[in-house]
């Protein structure tokens, strides 16, 4: 879990002009080894990353070892480096620092299920058996953000998600699974491939423009967390996604600004006559206000108070809801939970920029188990929403450590599409909200 490992959340969010200032070419000559150089095995280096990834640590002074099936065109592209096949990894690679797995059956080669599992499975976990064998510190899992989706069935996803258990279980091996979006680098792949068929300078503001829309990577990004890895203890977090911070994207985030107060003017205009009568049916049904305000923890670790309509019989404490017992809710309450209509006051708190529409939900300052796994992998950095990720996905406050986990996550692969899925899907009905308990116990309203 993230919560209970020390963090090496360490600075990947660098400007994204600086990294791409940075020239990204194979060096004429390998570098002079230094005393206590960094010692890399790399296999898949034939590969879009793996070209672009192998320059950036050969300029950092890492000593690297390139591990393929075809041992001459390993030579060939990488004259200044040693290589080898299989077979001759355990013994090559004695005493090396870390093996970062590149060598994939892509989510583009058309292969089917069993294929997928034959490489991405079965012989990855063969690899990561040899880099046991020879002794090395750590083997890196180099996986697709698209694997983090349990809803993506393709043999590519499917496989990935299995190699990452499969690893898991393999003993006296020290396993980080390092998930990232689209890569990139001094030219564009995959869906933006396209980009590099135009001058420079106009491809790079279109990139900007289109970085909003899905997530990306620079691979400076993924060659800094690398050089910085093996510092770290054995006990970081298994898990780890890259990414561009879109919080530094205008193009993110003023059409995420825009819907949010477009949203809460809708419902303004549009649906006042039903938050009246939903306050009325409120004060009819039970004692108490309308609405009622609580303190939630917001932005950067602040305190502020957001609004609902009240579902709660009046005088329950400040308490997690999975903690309420179900007969505290009222019978109107349970109506208004299930629907999400308790959660329409909060446009007061969209309108004053407390909260968006989509992000993680804020929680209460006395859940500080939340709060503090919440700030160790930085979601504290963004705004919390009144739906989100991990809520689609059925996780609750109820477990902290896992949805501290689904909320990092979203903060990696934010985007202006997949804020759009997750409201999609809270208006299909995915996610009810908070579970109450079944015992009596006090509770938040």
């Amino acid at each position: 879990m993230l919560a209970d490992r020390p963090s090496i959340f360490i600075a990947y969010d660098t400007d994204t002009r600086a990294l791409n200032a940075r020239e990204n070419t194979v060096m004429a000559k390998p570098p002079r080894r230094k005393e206590n150089a960094m010692r890399i095995v790399v296999t898949g280096a034939t590969g879009f990353v793996g070209r672009s990834l192998v320059p950036l640590l050969a300029q950092a002074g890492a000593q690297l070892l390139l591990v393929g099936r075809d041992r001459d065109a390993l030579a060939r592209l990488y004259p200044q480096h040693a290589v080898c096949t299989y077979p001759f990894l355990a013994e090559k690679a004695k005493g090396f620092d870390m093996l970062v797995h590149l060598a994939v059956s892509n989510s583009n080669s058309g292969a089917g299920l069993a294929e997928y599992r034959a490489v991405n499975v079965v012989f990855t976990c063969e690899v990561a058996e040899m880099a046991r064998d020879a002794g090395i510190g750590r083997f890196v899992h180099i996986s697709s953000s698209h694997a983090l989706d349990a809803y993506n069935q393709s043999g590519y996803a499917i496989s990935k998600r299995e190699a990452a258990e499969r690893l898991g279980s393999i003993v006296d091996l020290n396993v980080v699974n390092v998930y990232q979006p689209l890569v990139y680098g001094q030219e564009w792949s995959g869906s933006f491939a396209w980009l590099n068929r135009l001058p420079h300078r106009p491809a790079k503001l279109l990139f900007r423009a289109l970085a909003a829309l899905k997530p990306t990577v620079h691979i400076q990004r993924l060659a800094d967390f690398l050089l910085k890895l093996p510092q770290a203890p054995d006990t970081i977090a298994s898990e780890f996604i890259l990414s561009e911070p879109q919080m530094e994207n205008p193009w993110f985030l003023i059409p995420k600004r825009l819907i949010d107060l477009g949203f809460a003017m809708s419902v303004i205009v549009l649906f006042w006559w039903l938050l009246a009568l939903i306050w009325v049916a409120v004060r009819i049904q039970s004692p108490g206000p309308g609405i009622f305000a609580q303190t939630r923890i917001g932005k950067n670790g602040a305190e502020f108070a957001c609004y609902k309509f009240r579902t709660m019989r009046t005088g329950t404490a400040q308490a997690g809801t999975h903690e309420v017992a179900a007969d505290a809710v009222t019978a109107l309450g349970r109506v208004l939970r299930r629907t999400k209509l308790d959660e329409l006051p909060q446009i007061v708190n969209i309108m004053r920029n407390e909260v968006s529409l989509i992000g993680p939900r804020p929680c209460l300052p006395v859940q500080m188990e939340l709060i503090e796994a919440r700030r160790q992998s930085g979601v504290l950095d963004i705004k919390p929403g009144i739906s989100g990720l991990a809520q689609i996905n059925g996780i609750d406050m109820s477990d902290p450590q896992r949805l501290a986990t689904w909320d990092y996550r979203y903060m990696r692969l934010q985007s202006l599409f997949l804020d759009t899925r997750i409201l999609v899907a809270t208006l299909a009905g995915r996610g009810q909200g908070d579970r109450v308990g079944v015992a009596r116990k006090l509770s938040s309203s």
